[in-house]
């Protein structure tokens, strides 16, 4: 059931909101000649994927009604916490707006981080191994993994049932990589019981993979990643990097920081890769 738009609340509450965030939360230099309280409209209005004026409007409480998915996008890009967001929905006149899964509305905080290491291969991923947000540097790497939908969306669905999935991965760790999903997604489903995605992606998962299958049946449990990850990349080739994860409060969205060692090789490569990737070398 809809509810009317609240122009004058809904500008209150996004202008709050810009004027709350500094510019160093979103990788943004303050300047010496910044007058405005937290961010400019337009600043804001590029975070929320939307025209200057259409924001303007919104905070002058003349602008049209922002659809459930203008909604999504403004409180993203705001950063907002999931109270907030509901309360956006409603103030746009959506009195049952959509919840989103909580690993779906990615943590404010890993976000602010991840906005200041956008030269950096480092990526939010959700508790099934959904990638949520990429860095340039972690497209180029990894390619992209945002747009996929459905059980696909899980990098452990994909590793059993894609084989492009394994591609930038050295063989020689696919035989860990694929214990370690398994026990990642026996982990989920065991904390999220029956009914759970997880437990529907477990059940796909033997369905249609007969390894994955075999490793279910060794009931392994408390096997992690190393630290150390080793890449194939398809134009500058291996590529030896150490993985950092952040967890989020809630202990449901990781931030994935991957560096590499100065004055490597794999150093050397990864500078590189990032360059070309800036320059729209195809990385996909």
């Amino acid at each position: 059931m809809e509810q009317a738009l609240d122009r004058a609340s809904l500008g209150d509450f996004l202008r709050a909101r810009r004027e709350a965030l500094q510019p160093e939360d979103v990788g943004l230099r303050r300047g010496t000649r910044r007058r405005a309280r937290g961010l400019r409209r337009e600043e804001a209005a590029e975070l929320c994927d939307m025209s200057a004026d259409y924001f303007a409007r919104l905070e002058r409480g003349s602008g049209p009604q922002p659809s459930q998915r203008m909604a999504a996008a403004i409180a993203r890009g705001l950063g907002l916490t999931p109270d907030e967001r509901e309360h956006l929905f409603l103030l746009c006149g959506h009195r049952t707006p959509q919840r989103l899964p909580r690993s779906e509305h990615v943590d404010p905080g890993l976000m602010r981080i991840l906005d200041r290491l956008q030269d950096t291969p480092a990526q939010i991923m959700g508790p099934l191994g959904e990638t949520l947000l990429q860095t340039p540097p972690a497209v180029a790497l990894l390619g992209e993994q945002t747009h996929y939908t459905g059980d696909a969306r899980s990098a452990a669905y994909r590793w059993f049932t894609d084989p492009a999935a394994r591609e930038r991965y050295l063989p020689d760790d696919h035989e860990l990589s694929s214990r370690v999903n398994v026990v990642l997604l026996r982990a989920a489903s065991t904390k999220e019981g029956p009914g759970s995605q997880a437990s529907r992606l477990v059940a796909n998962l033997l369905r249609l993979s007969t390894e994955f299958a075999s490793l279910w049946d060794r009931q392994e449990v408390g096997l992690r990643w190393s630290r150390a990850r080793r890449f194939v990349h398809p134009e500058v080739g291996r590529i030896d990097l150490f993985c950092q994860n952040l967890q989020d409060p809630g202990q449901s969205q990781s931030l994935l920081i991957l560096t590499a060692t100065p004055g490597t090789e794999s150093h050397d490569k990864l500078a590189l890769l990032n360059v070309l990737g800036a320059d729209g070398f195809p990385t996909g």
